[in-house]
C-alpha cells in the first residue's frame, strides 16, 4: 500500500552552514530524507535542488556534525545526580555539612560529587557530624567517582552495613558496604527510575548525544533498571524520542552455558556481558588495585575478581561470540585482566578471543606491555578524557594518590599508535555530559606526549562509539549519503584544524589536505547545541534554530 504523501516524513534541507563529512570537507548543505542522509554538498548545489516540498533550515553559519555517542554512562545515577544535592563545589567538610543541613524537609538526603582532594584540608566529616547536620535523617553522599560515599548512622543501620566489608563505623563506606548503601538508596519504584532516566536522556539530547552505552550491573541498579533503560528504544515509556540506549550487563559468567542463560534472561538486546563488571575500584576511593602502595596511604586497593574468574568469563563470552569485559583502572587490576585474556586464549583459542571484540572500561594505568597485549587481542578501550582534565596535572588527585606514577595514566596517543581501538565517554555522573569539553581534554592532556588531534578525539566520541558496541550499520557515526540521519547542529564562532603536534599543523590546515574542520576549542567555551536528531527524528531543538 502506498503511504499518503501527507504522512511521509518531510525532506529537510540544511544549508548555509558547514557539514562535517568525509564526502566533501567543504560541504555547506545537507539533505535528510526520513531517517537517512540523502545528500551533502555545496551551497550552489543546494540552491538548485531546493523546492517547496522541503523544510529548509538556514544554518546561518552553524556546524552540522555526526551526533555524539557516550560509551559509558549510568542513566539512573545521572538523573539522581541532577536531582540531588550537588557537592562538586564544596571545598571543605564544613561546607559539605552546611549543604546537608540546608536541605529542607525530613526525608533522606542524597548528594553527589564531593572530592576531598580539592579541599585545603582533606579531613572528612565524622559520622556524628553528619548525623547532627542531617538532624538524624538518612544520608547518602556519593564521592565524585561513586566508588565510596559518606553515610549517616541512620542509613548505615537501615541498610544493614554493620558487618559489611568496607564499614568501620565512620562516615565513609567503601567496597561491599558502599554497594549495599547505594543499592538501599536506589530501591525505588519503577516510575521514579523512569523519571530519573528521562532526565538524564533529556540532558544527553540537549548536548548533542544520539546514543549512549548504558553500563548496568547487579551491584548498580539491577536488571529492572537496565530493562527500563532498554525500553526507551522501543518507545514503551511514551513521551518524546530519546537518544538510543546500547545496553550492557556486568554480570560474571562461569561458562558458555551460564553466559547464554544470562543473555536469554533479558527480553531485549544486550550488547554484551561487559561494562561495570568490576575487576577493581577507583583511584579516588583508593579501591583501584595497584602493584605498589598508594602514595598517600599504605594500601593497594581491591581486586574484586580473581584471574581465573575473569578468564572463565572471557572464555565463555568468546565461545558465545559476545563482548565481555571489565571495569579496570589500576595497574594490578589491568595485570589481572590481561592474564585472564591469556588464559582464555589458551582455553578457546586466540582467534575466538579476538573475534569477540571484548572491551575494557577506563584502563587508566597502562604501560607499553599492556598496550601491546590489548592490541594483540583486539580489545577496545572505553576511556574518559574528563578524568585527566579533572584529576591530572600538578597537585591533582592523580599526583596525590600516585606520586610519580601519575604521568602514566590515560595514554591515549600510545593506544592509538599501537592500533588499540578507543571510544570515549563520560562515565556520567562522574564527569559532565559535555562532549566538546571531553575533546578539549584530549587536545590538552596533562601529559603532552599523550595528546591527540581534535579529529581523532572527535572520531573517538562519535563513530568509534558505534563500532565499540558492534553496531550493525557500518555507516553509523558519519554524514555521507546513505548513512543514518543522526547528527547535531552547533552554534560555533570559528572552525579550524587542531592537532597535538604543531609540526603537522600547517599541512593539516592547507585546503589541499581536505581535512574537515571542527570548532575552535581554545576559547574555553563549548559550542552550543542547536538541534539533535536521531534517525531523522528530532530529539532536541533550541528556539534559536528556526527563529
Amino acid at each position: 500500500m502506498t503511504t499518503p504523501a501527507s504522512d511521509r516524513p518531510k525532506v529537510v534541507l540544511y544549508r548555509n552552514g558547514s557539514v562535517y563529512t568525509a564526502a566533501d570537507p567543504f560541504a555547506t548543505a545537507m539533505v535528510v530524507d526520513g531517517d537517512t542522509v540523502a545528500w551533502v554538498g555545496s551551497e550552489q548545489a543546494a540552491t538548485s535542488i531546493a523546492d517547496s516540498s522541503m523544510e529548509i533550515i538556514d544554518l546561518r553559519g552553524a556546524l552540522v556534525t555526526p551526533g555524539f555517542v557516550d560509551s559509558h554512562v549510568h542513566l539512573t545515577e545521572t538523573g539522581l545526580a541532577l536531582d540531588s544535592l550537588a557537592l562538586g563545589q564544596a571545598s571543605s567538610a564544613r561546607e559539605l555539612l552546611a549543604a546537608v543541613a540546608a536541605v529542607p524537609g525530613d526525608g533522606p538526603v542524597l548528594g553527589h560529587g564531593w572530592d576531598e582532594t580539592r579541599w585545603h584540608d582533606a579531613t572528612l566529616p565524622t559520622a556524628a557530624e553528619l548525623a547532627r547536620a542531617a538532624g538524624g535523617r538518612e544520608v547518602y553522599l556519593a564521592r565524585v567517582d561513586v566508588h565510596s560515599a559518606l553515610v549517616s548512622p541512620s542509613l548505615a543501620a537501615a541498610a544493614g552495613l554493620t558487618d559489611a566489608d568496607g564499614y568501620d563505623g565512620g562516615a565513609q563506606v567503601r567496597r561491599a558496604a558502599h554497594t549495599a548503601a547505594r543499592r538501599f538508596t536506589r530501591a525505588l519504584p519503577a516510575d521514579s527510575l523512569r523519571d530519573f532516566q528521562a532526565a538524564a536522556l533529556t540532558e544527553l539530547a540537549a548536548n548533542g548525544y544520539v546514543a549512549v552505552a548504558e553500563m548496568g550491573a547487579p551491584h548498580i541498579g539491577g536488571a529492572e533498571d537496565l530493562a527500563i533503560a532498554a525500553g526507551w528504544n522501543a518507545g514503551v515509556h511514551g513521551g518524546p524520542a530519546r537518544p538510543e540506549v546500547l545496553p550492557y550487563w556486568g554480570e560474571l559468567a562461569e561458562s558458555e552455558a551460564h553466559a547464554r542463560s544470562i543473555m536469554a534472561g533479558f527480553g531485549f538486546e544486550v550488547h554484551g556481558l561487559a561494562g561495570d563488571l568490576n575487576i577493581d575500584g577507583s583511584l579516588g576511593s583508593r579501591t583501584a588495585a595497584l602493584r605498589a602502595d598508594y602514595s598517600d596511604s599504605a594500601e593497594r586497593g581491591s581486586l574484586y575478581l580473581s584471574v581465573d574468574q575473569a578468564a572463565a568469563h572471557l572464555a565463555a563470552c568468546s565461545l558465545l561470540g559476545i563482548q565481555g569485559g571489565f571495569h579496570v583502572i589500576g595497574d594490578a587490576g589491568l595485570d589481572a585482566a590481561l592474564a585472564a585474556l591469556d588464559l582464555a586464549a589458551e582455553e578457546v583459542g586466540e582467534q575466538r578471543v579476538r573475534a569477540a571484540n571484548h572491551r575494557f572500561e577506563h584502563v587508566e594505568m597502562v604501560d607499553a606491555r599492556a598496550i601491546a597485549k590489548l592490541a594483540q587481542y583486539s580489545v577496545t578501550v572505553s576511556a574518559q578524557p574528563g578524568f585527566d582534565a579533572a584529576w591530572g596535572g600538578p597537585g591533582g588527585l592523580y599526583e596525590q594518590r600516585l606520586g610519580e606514577r601519575s604521568t602514566g595514566l590515560n595514554h591515549f596517543a600510545a593506544l592509538y599508535a599501537a592500533g588499540v581501538p578507543i571510544s570515549f565517554g563520560s562515565d556520567s555522573p562522574v564527569t559532565p555530559l559535555r562532549p566538546w569539553s571531553s575533546i578539549r581534554a584530549c587536545l590538552e592532556h596533562n601529559n603532552p606526549e599523550q595528546r591527540i588531534s581534535a579529529r581523532a578525539a572527535f572520531l573517538g566520541h562519535t563513530r568509534a562509539g558505534w563500532r565499540a558496541a558492534r553496531h550493525p550499520n557500518f555507516m553509523a557515526g558519519q554524514l555521507v549519503p546513505g548513512a543514518p540521519a543522526s547528527f547535531a547542529v552547533w552554534d560555533v564562532a570559528e572552525l579550524m584544524v587542531q592537532v597535538a603536534d604543531g609540526r603537522v599543523q600547517s599541512w593539516s590546515t592547507d585546503p589541499r589536505a581536505r581535512t574537515p574542520l571542527l570548532p575552535a576549542l581554545d576559547t574555553g567555551t563549548d559550542p552550543a547545541c542547536l538541534q539533535t536528531v536521531r534517525d531523522g527524528v528530532e530529539l532536541f531543538a533550541s528556539p534559536a534554530l528556526r527563529s
